[in-house]
């Protein structure tokens, strides 16, 4: 079953720390946001592997958008 982890907030993408395909665990980081000036973590919630990471470093995502998928 896919799940996806969504972007609660407008920032841009400064890091890209996990790849397609790789398992995570619970707390990993799986990229680093900026946003006013703040650096913001996207932890993983769930231990998985991800099928797919959406962003690259630049980006700039809107609330909602998908930030990666597991599998």
């Amino acid at each position: 079953m896919a799940e996806d982890v969504v972007a609660e907030i407008v920032a841009t993408v400064l890091e890209v720390s996990a790849t397609a395909g790789q398992r995570v665990e619970v707390g990993d980081t799986l990229v680093l946001l900026e946003s006013m000036k703040m650096e913001i973590p996207v932890l993983a919630e769930d231990a998985g592997t991800l099928a797919e990471v959406k962003v690259a470093v630049g980006d700039v995502i809107q609330a909602g958008d998908v930030i990666a998928v597991y599998q």
